[in-house]
């Protein structure tokens, strides 16, 4: 679809709309195909008690059966108790088996909590025991160029504070709680290992495209069956295949930091359903003036989220890249 005047507008707004029966046969075949090609019986997913990850459990329910999926919680110190929750809710919904692994000791073991913190008290030296903290990225419309990333902190008190961090500062705190990510896939990986089932990743289009995962943590999967959907079209998924209402009315969270954290002030800096338009119109040729129309934004408002997705996608290129050779190597047999 490419759409370049203003008058077509209307029209853009249904651009993301899709045939939920459809597209549901078109993944469950495709999984089907791949799981053959790989030679796995079934499929195994961390399930985070949101939307993307329970519209995967049910897409592989019905690809392999509800007996040939594996859901793992992985709960920590950080995590938010509804995720938990939430997350034996779909289990149970679509009757695929759960098992909880607490990766909190793990992560206390490798000195996640003391790095972070050791960090975090390099800006707020009192910062300890009952104090909370999250990151948080500045508004893509209120500025013009990057997003600066700040601290936020909540004493024991409750009292907020934001801050500015050095890069040092930054990365270090990123660091640490990129562990997080990458023992919870480890544990993916053991119980696909002893089943010889696959690991299921729950991207969607949004987080795939901009970068928005751990590499070799929630990046690393065998298939990835919602990469290409719009966080929107997901949801049209969700509603079509059942997930419980609490899940679907659930706000995007990344449930990684101890402070209530939404995807859109950690990363993407404007709810899904204006991304999706603003990534959408950009992939498709779509004039900065339609898509303002069908998001309710300013044509220069929208050129400045789409030169911040072209940063994110420099920014985060690596990511997808495999490791890099000296040489090419061959494929046997290719």
């Amino acid at each position: 679809m490419n759409i370049g005047s203003t008058q077509d507008a209307p029209a853009f707004t249904q651009a993301l709309a899709i045939d939920p029966a459809a597209e549901t046969d078109r993944i469950v075949a495709a999984l089907r195909e791949q799981l053959r090609g790989i030679r796995k019986r079934g499929l195994v997913l961390g399930l985070s008690g949101g939307v993307d990850s329970s519209v995967s459990a049910a897409l592989a329910a019905r690809a392999v059966g509800h007996q040939n999926v594996l859901c793992v919680l992985m709960p920590e110190s950080d995590s938010d108790p509804e995720s938990l929750r939430l997350g034996h809710l779909v289990a149970d919904t679509f009757g695929v088996e759960a098992v909880v692994e607490d990766i909190g000791p793990t992560l206390r073991a490798m000195g996640c909590y003391e790095r972070r913190d050791a960090f975090i008290r390099e800006l707020v030296p009192d910062y300890g025991n009952g104090w909370a903290s999250k990151i948080v990225i500045a508004n893509v419309l209120e500025g013009e160029g990057y997003n600066i990333s700040s601290l936020v902190v909540q004493d024991p008190q409750g009292k907020q504070t934001k801050l500015r961090m050095p890069v040092a500062v930054y990365l270090g705190i990123v660091a640490a709680t990129n562990m997080k990510q990458r023992t919870r896939k480890q544990l993916e990986y053991y119980h696909a290992d002893r089943l010889n089932f696959a690991v299921l990743g729950t991207p969607n289009r949004l987080e795939y495209d901009q970068g928005f995962f751990v590499k070799n943590g929630d990046g690393a999967a065998d298939v990835k069956p919602i990469a290409h959907l719009y966080k929107t079209q997901v949801y049209a998924l969700a509603a079509y295949l059942g997930i419980p209402e609490e899940v679907r009315n659930r706000p995007p969270t990344t449930d990684t930091y101890s402070l209530v954290q939404t995807q859109e002030e950690f990363y993407f800096s404007l709810p899904y359903d204006r991304m999706d338009l603003c990534l959408y119109g950009l992939n498709n040729g779509v004039s900065a003036e339609v898509v303002g129309q069908a998001a309710g934004l300013a044509a220069s408002q929208i050129e400045r989220v789409w030169a911040d997705i072209a940063a994110k996608r420099k920014a985060t290129r690596y990511l997808h890249l495999r490791p890099q050779l000296v040489d090419g190597v061959d494929e046997v047999g290719s």
